[in-house]
């Protein structure tokens, strides 16, 4: 009887041994150890790292991808980038200042997503009696940037528009946005509106953005705090209501993500607009290591991916893949979009950025 309790013993141990081995292979069965790629990116991509579709994906390519969340500055900054094989920040700028810093060859940018803003119907239809949304022509609405400055530096409370009877907020109009400080989100509407502020061009000297400053900074400051991850206020938006997010910057990627996967996240009385002008946030990988520009060309040229992005709300160099998850979805999404302009160069927006950091920390709001 002792004789087989250890043979038993035996087998289990030896079943534990070969279970362990496959698990450390990845689950793959093939008997091929995967290659483990470690990367730091923008909060708004880790569902899509993390999905058990993607990382099937990467494993039959024989990669295993492991991902820390950072800020897009953050990750242009201040980040220890030694760890990593790639940073992925969600901005063409951050991601041309790691590549200079690095001295690196190639960028890969596999996916994109316009910025826009997610509110409700009496908040449209609110900003459109006072002439600052209005249709574009194409199926989907814009809030018109130059008439919102406006409001925003007469110091304009919700009470105070005309016909306002549905949203009588004593507060000031404004767009919530994340930490202009830490996050690619604040820092791409900063972008749009030093646009606008500085007569409808990028900014490009020192002297710009001193003046430009004066006027953006506000939308900023009189907030009051900010998060600093860029799901914490459309997490609000969804679960609080009109309440205490009205407006909400975001990525057209995360609200499309939503109406894509049903379940009714999306509430018959949500919109999604469009600022005009808007700007696109351009998830561009910087590679680090050589194992890491496979990571980057896949996600840029396998169809798998690309679809696999769509699902997540991205747009890709093929348009018809997302075009088709609009369609399916019946989702209020603008096909495409004409009104869009570039960001300032990294050292520009930077600039910008630290102006409005100094105002922060001396605790003063600008004159508007």
């Amino acid at each position: 009887m002792k004789r087989w309790i250890g043979v038993g013993l035996a087998l289990a141990l030896g079943a534990a041994v070969v279970l362990a081995l496959v698990l450390g292979n990845g689950g793959d069965g093939g008997g091929e150890r995967l290659a483990t790629v470690r990367g730091v990116i923008g909060s708004e991509k880790k569902p899509f790292f993390d999905d058990p579709a993607v990382r099937a994906a990467f494993a039959r390519h024989g990669l295993r991808v492991d991902v820390d969340t950072a800020g897009s500055r953050e990750i242009a900054t201040t980040v220890d980038l030694r760890p990593y094989d790639f940073a992925f920040p969600s901005s063409v700028p951050a991601a041309e200042k790691i590549r200079q810093a690095h001295k690196i060859a190639r960028t890969y940018s596999p996916f994109y997503s316009p910025m826009a803003i997610a509110t409700f119907q009496p908040i449209v239809d609110v900003l459109a009696k006072a002439g600052v949304v209005h249709d574009s022509g194409a199926g989907y609405q814009v809030l018109d940037l130059h008439r919102f400055l406006d409001l925003v530096a007469k110091g304009t409370r919700w009470d105070a528009l005309p016909g306002n009877v549905s949203y009588r907020a004593r507060k000031r109009v404004l767009l919530t946005t994340t930490d202009v400080r830490t996050s690619n989100s604040a820092a791409m509407y900063l972008a749009a509106t030093s646009y606008v502020a500085n007569g409808d061009d990028v900014v490009t000297s020192r002297a710009q953005v001193a003046e430009v400053a004066r006027t953006v900074a506000p939308l900023f400051l009189d907030q009051g705090y900010s998060e600093s991850s860029t799901e914490a206020p459309f997490e609000d938006y969804l679960a609080l209501g009109i309440g205490k997010t009205p407006m909400v910057v975001i990525y057209e990627a995360q609200y499309a993500a939503r109406l894509f996967a049903g379940g009714g996240a999306i509430r018959p009385d949500m919109r999604l607009i469009y600022p005009a002008p808007t700007v696109l946030s351009k998830h561009t990988l910087v590679p680090l290591t050589d194992r890491a520009a496979e990571v980057g060309r896949l996600l840029q040229e396998d169809p798998e991916f690309a679809r696999l992005a769509a699902r997540y709300g991205f747009r890709t160099a093929d348009p018809k893949v997302f075009a088709d998850f609009t369609a399916k979805a019946k989702a209020p999404i603008a096909g495409s979009l004409v009104d869009v302009v570039e960001p300032p160069a990294y050292d520009r927006l930077e600039d910008l950025v630290s102006t409005i950091e100094r105002s922060y920390l001396a605790g003063a709001k600008p004159s508007s």
